[in-house]
């Protein structure tokens, strides 16, 4: 007997790409890029004294703040970053982000991919392959993309939604509903009922095939 899959009439849209952000907490030694650190604490060595700053960026923290702002500039910046050597795989992968929003499917699919060659566990590049697989309709590998991202970082939500989309897709009925469920535990309650509707058809399904 064929499996029975009553879902929503309108299914959820997936979770959207990925960009790479500076990570919190990490410190960067402004000695190490040129700079004067004044928040060293004062010694007989190193007397303490007021000293002008000027505000310093990498190429890839320069492109970041263009591309959070939505200037048109950001995508030559993220070149420039590349080209440089500086965040390669992070710049490869928020340059695809760009590609694919403006339409240029095969360009973002290289971007992903050189991101990729450059670390090959790179997790939003492996979830932002993913995501256009998914629009490609090519399921298999966006299943196969979301899920070496969960291999990668565990903790990270819109990975688990999406995958749990191309499950039900695929009628992978009681993973899709495991895999949502994953997704519910991981966000704030107010997120979670973005699943409810889908998990309610996905169980509901189930309980005819038994």
């Amino acid at each position: 007997m064929g499996k029975i899959l009553h879902l929503a009439a309108t299914p959820p849209a997936k979770l959207g790409f990925e960009r790479v952000k500076v990570k919190k907490g990490r410190k960067k030694d402004p000695e190490k890029h040129g700079q004067m650190n004044l928040f060293s604490p004062a010694s007989d060595q190193h007397p303490a004294r007021i000293v002008s700053l000027p505000s310093r960026f990498s190429p890839f923290e320069a492109a970041l703040l263009l591309d959070e702002r939505g200037d048109k500039n950001a995508a030559e910046s993220y070149g420039k970053a590349i080209s440089k050597g500086d965040s390669v795989a992070d710049a490869y992968c928020n340059l695809g982000i760009l590609e694919s929003k403006a339409g240029k499917s095969e360009k973002a699919f290289d971007c992903f991919t050189q991101s990729l060659k450059e670390d090959p566990r790179h997790l939003e590049a492996h979830y932002n392959l993913a995501n256009l697989y998914f629009d490609m309709d090519n399921l298999r590998l966006a299943q196969q993309h979301y899920e070496i991202a969960t291999q990668i970082q565990p903790k990270f939500p819109n990975i688990y939604f999406n995958l749990g989309l191309v499950l039900a897709i695929n009628e992978d009925l009681q993973e899709a509903v495991d895999v949502l469920g994953k997704y519910q535990e991981l966000v704030p309650e107010e997120e979670s009922c973005k699943a409810d509707e889908l998990l309610a058809s996905l169980k509901s399904s189930l309980a005819v095939q038994k």
